[in-house]
């Protein structure tokens, strides 16, 4: 696996808007997981958890239209379980690193499922943790990391 997506990510691309410049986003990403080389993307069992909450949580969606939402993405790309040893290193990332536990969650389990990159508006772009960086696909200057996973799907 290439790389693993985060929530921002499944959120925006599922159409939900809380800023006006939402919108946009969502256009931006489902472009970029149109072009992705699905055999080369994961999501991260938390992203699932995560995302299901945000949208019966935050979006108002029913149980029923946000279980529907989760299975598709488990159909679209593998999903990476979160192991104990995942886990164990996540708490380690998370308070060496400032990062969330639920972050670090989701960059740990990307690390043992062997990505290379995490694509995430939430982590600070180019933060390399276990040989995973993460990569902000929205970012003005695309990540190189990210281009050559693009021009590998073309």
């Amino acid at each position: 696996m290439q790389a693993a997506l985060d929530t921002n990510l499944l959120v925006y691309a599922e159409g939900i808007a809380f800023a006006a410049e939402d919108a946009v986003k969502a256009e931006r990403v489902r472009a970029l997981l149109r072009s992705l080389p699905p055999d080369e993307v994961a999501v991260p069992v938390q992203v699932l958890g995560e995302l299901y909450r945000v949208l019966v949580g935050k979006a108002k969606w029913s149980s029923r239209k946000a279980r529907d939402a989760v299975a598709l993405w488990q159909d679209l790309y593998p999903p990476v379980d979160t192991t104990a040893a995942a886990m164990t290193a996540a708490l380690e990332l998370a308070g060496d690193h400032r990062v969330s536990i639920w972050d670090a969650v989701v960059l740990a389990a990307a690390a043992e499922a062997g990505c290379r990159m995490v694509l995430s508006e939430d982590f600070r772009s180019g933060f390399i943790w276990r040989g995973v960086t993460a990569v902000n696909p929205l970012a003005a200057v695309q990540h190189p990391l990210l281009s050559a996973l693009l021009a590998s799907g073309s």
